[in-house]
């Protein structure tokens, strides 16, 4: 185990680097230019362009984007490798507390989202695979499709104009309460993006259990289990599920990273300044310093969670080894 999670863990080092180099090339490259653009915002009316290029130039010099392209990229990776993600070009403050703020608030809407999911496709994916070809089943498996095939911002607007129109409570989109600081007020404002983004990411996971649920019903120690007069919920839980969620954890691990990352659409729907949100600001605003970190950051989340998720095979499966 330990010789396999370090081989794991250097495998993972180019990855993240590789992400790394990808980011600078894109911010590199981007449309736009930030000090251009924080110059004709912070003086609009200005008529010498002598004065306004030497001042871009001054600017340029002091955030180092004078440098040539291949010395901002070896400083780049010395700051990586010295856990130096930069300084934000917006609030000179460290590019990370853009990610600290944000992050809070896509932790509470990732965990609603993640348990409605749990909640709701687990259970479904089990019932519809042992009643299979059921009017129940069909129920079930039209739910999952309208589920999966609906976009989550369509979806997630009706409601919300449906509960406004209605009455039903008021959406606190000004105040953006996290759960601990006012536990009603923040259920109002996440209950609506968690519920339809749970329900998204939930409808895969739950037509892929029932698959996987329908395989191993078929499979010969079953019948024997079945023969031996095994109980349907013993012979479900013990042989069945377990087996069949192996596959599945696969798709739950890169569901939570996903979440993690940050859902950018819903986050701007509700106005929730998540880390999603977040980094839609900072590509807006050519913060390249806080695009490059948040991408760096959720990639290692990525890599690390993948790796969680092949752990998690051997604790489900005994038959699976490391080596």
């Amino acid at each position: 185990m330990r010789v396999y999670l370090i081989r794991r863990v250097l495998i993972n080092i180019p990855v993240i680097w590789l992400v790394a180099t990808l980011v600078f090339i894109a911010t590199s490259v981007l449309p736009g230019d930030f000090v251009v653009t924080r110059i004709a915002s912070s003086d609009p009316t200005s008529t010498d362009p002598a004065a306004k290029e030497k001042q871009i130039h001054a600017i340029r010099e002091e955030l180092g984007l004078n440098d040539a392209i291949g010395v901002r990229y070896v400083k780049y990776l010395g700051k990586l490798l010295r856990g130096d993600l930069g300084q934000s070009f917006v609030t000179k403050r460290s590019a990370l507390d853009a990610l600290k703020d944000g992050l809070p608030y896509t932790i509470q809407l990732s965990i609603m989202a993640m348990i409605i999911g749990l909640v709701t496709s687990i259970p479904i994916g089990i019932i519809s695979a042992i009643r299979q070809d059921s009017i129940l089943d069909y129920i079930l498996r039209i739910f999952s499709i309208l589920a999966l095939a609906a976009p989550p911002f369509w979806v997630a607007t009706i409601f919300a104009l449906y509960i406004t129109r209605w009455g039903w409570w008021e959406i606190p989109v000004a105040s953006q309460p996290l759960f601990f600081d006012d536990p009603i007020a923040s259920i109002k404002l996440f209950a609506i993006p968690a519920v339809v983004g749970g329900l998204a990411s939930g409808a895969g996971v739950m037509r892929l259990l029932r698959s996987q649920m329908l395989e191993v019903l078929r499979q010969d120690y079953v019948r024997t289990a079945w023969a031996k007069g095994m109980r349907e919920r013993v012979v479900i839980s013990r042989h069945v599920l377990k087996n069949a969620l192996v596959p599945v954890v696969t798709v739950l691990g890169l569901t939570v990273a996903g979440l993690l990352s940050g859902n950018v659409v819903l986050e701007n729907i509700f106005g929730i300044p998540g880390v999603g949100r977040r980094i839609v600001f900072a590509i807006t605003a050519r913060d390249v310093p806080v695009i490059q970190s948040f991408v760096v950051i959720i990639a290692t989340f990525v890599v690390f969670v993948n790796l969680g998720v092949d752990l998690l095979y051997g604790v489900l499966d005994p038959r699976i080894r490391f080596s």
